[in-house]
């Protein structure tokens, strides 16, 4: 199983970045997917999760309006959609496949994201 992350960068406050993470190796229709993110000096925290069929998604309060996951079932991929970008959204990007009745995880390499003020 693979999950790689692409799509990070440099980008001022204010700005967008769109993440990706593409599966492979697994059933991704049956996984739900998710992203976390760890600031230097921090533990990981969970930012957005779409279920595996994408009908349902959660969000952190501190991205709620300004960031949306999807999913791609075609590409295997899911995607972090990235606006109004702050400062404090620095950190590094990981993807997470879970299967939830095999207690089955799986996590990306991580990409980093930073917001310059």
């Amino acid at each position: 199983v693979q999950l790689v992350e692409s799509g990070g960068g440099l980008v001022q406050a204010g700005g967008s970045l769109r993440l990706s993470c593409a599966a492979s190796g697994l059933t991704f229709s049956r996984y739900a997917m998710s992203w976390y993110r760890q600031a230097p000096g921090k533990g990981r925290e969970l930012v957005a999760t779409a279920t595996s069929t994408g009908g349902t998604t959660n969000y952190a309060d501190s991205v709620k309006g300004r960031f949306t996951i999807s999913r791609d079932s075609v590409k295997n991929t899911v995607y972090l959609q990235m606006n109004s970008l702050k400062p404090e959204d620095t950190a590094v990007y990981y993807c997470r496949a879970d299967r939830s009745e095999f207690k089955t995880t799986y996590w990306g390499q991580g990409t980093q994201v930073t917001v310059s003020s």
